[in-house]
């Protein structure tokens, strides 16, 4: 598979989406390990409906990004800018690392660096939000670092068996976002 560096940093870059990767996303989101972080880990999905969903995302505009390692040039996982409002300048985020090799080691970190100076310095955005259950502790570590904030929550959002998981809302402003890749770019003569 090709891969085409649009945002490139230390450990990993992001490239256009490709259709083709459709069924490696489907095995990583087929894993229960995987899923468990994300909104739709009940749903069922099959190389079809993973194929389809990618196509949806790119018809809709939703600015979706593989996540290669730089080194290896190896698929890790994807990260997207969805429900995008320009007239109000916000948009929702979403990742994941499906590669578990790859956890904890801030690659998750550095590609939501990546993908929030596209939206803030290429896109223009002035808000960009996600969801995250409380239980993943790794990924609002990550989301943190990277200068989200918790603005709400949404309590006992989430059941697994017994056990009840608020689901947690957070932000970051552009005001609030130092860029690390579109910043030098422009500054080169």
């Amino acid at each position: 598979m090709k891969y085409f560096k649009k945002l490139i940093g230390k450990k990993c870059y992001l490239s256009p989406i490709s259709v083709e990767d459709a069924e490696q996303y489907c095995e990583w989101i087929n894993d229960a390990e995987v899923n468990k972080f994300m909104v739709f880990s009940s749903h069922q999905i099959g190389v079809e409906k993973e194929r389809t969903i990618l196509e949806d995302m790119i018809k809709r505009n939703a600015h979706i990004f593989a996540i290669i390692d730089i080194e290896k040039d190896e698929l890790i996982g994807n990260c997207s800018l969805f429900d995008i409002d320009h007239l109000n300048r916000k948009a929702e985020f979403g990742i994941f690392i499906g590669n578990k090799t790859y956890w904890g080691k801030g690659y998750g970190t550095e590609a939501t660096m990546l993908i929030l100076d596209y939206g803030f310095n290429i896109l223009n955005l002035n808000g960009i939000m996600l969801r995250v259950y409380s239980y993943n502790k790794r990924g609002i570590r990550s989301y943190k670092k990277s200068g989200f904030k918790v603005i709400g929550n949404h309590r006992e959002a989430k059941i697994i068996g017994s056990k009840k998981y608020d689901e947690i809302y957070m932000d970051i402003l552009a005001s609030e976002f130092k860029s690390i890749y579109i910043k030098k770019i422009m500054d080169q003569e």
